[in-house]
């Protein structure tokens, strides 16, 4: 019996000026703003990418022409502390709707003090995915979630 080793998870943190309540809703609800759009799945340009604010819900791209692309679910949504989802956007970089082959993006918002959090995102089971060694390094080639969480960052910093 062959086994392959688990493809390591990439990992990111940073720590923002903002109570942890709101440093959880800027992740979510402005996802779309530090999200870089050049990072999709569409033929068209992105013209938003949404995470629905429920366990269940979907996270997904609008592109310009108005199609939409599913890039995976929302498996836990505990506000202010834990967002879990899914990443199904296979090697090929198209959608897999199969959740067996989805690998797991989760974020804890932890407080540090009352005014500051640490954010931590640990994207895993990229040996789920079919071809999940080419997605890791695609990602880690981007820059990986300390390069996302880079543009959350500036998106907390204009917040009022």
């Amino acid at each position: 019996m062959t086994t392959t080793a688990p493809i390591p998870p990439i990992t990111g943190t940073v720590t923002v000026g903002l109570p942890v309540e709101q440093a959880f809703r800027v992740f979510t609800a402005s996802f779309d703003t530090w999200w870089p759009h050049e990072y999709h799945i569409g033929q068209s340009e992105v013209a938003e990418v949404i995470p629905e604010p429920r366990g269940g819900g979907r996270w997904f791209e609008r592109g310009v022409d108005g199609t939409e692309r599913d890039w995976g679910r929302v498996l836990a949504w505990e506000p202010p502390h834990r967002l879990l989802f899914t990443w199904q956007i296979n090697g090929m970089m198209t959608f897999d709707p199969d959740p067996a082959h989805a690998s797991e993006i989760e974020a804890r918002f932890i407080p540090d003090g009352s005014e500051q959090s640490i954010v931590e995102v640990k994207h895993r089971h990229f040996d789920r995915l079919i071809g999940g060694e080419a997605v890791r390094t695609m990602i880690q080639g981007g820059g990986g979630w300390v390069q996302l969480l880079d543009g959350y960052t500036k998106t907390v910093a204009n917040q009022p």
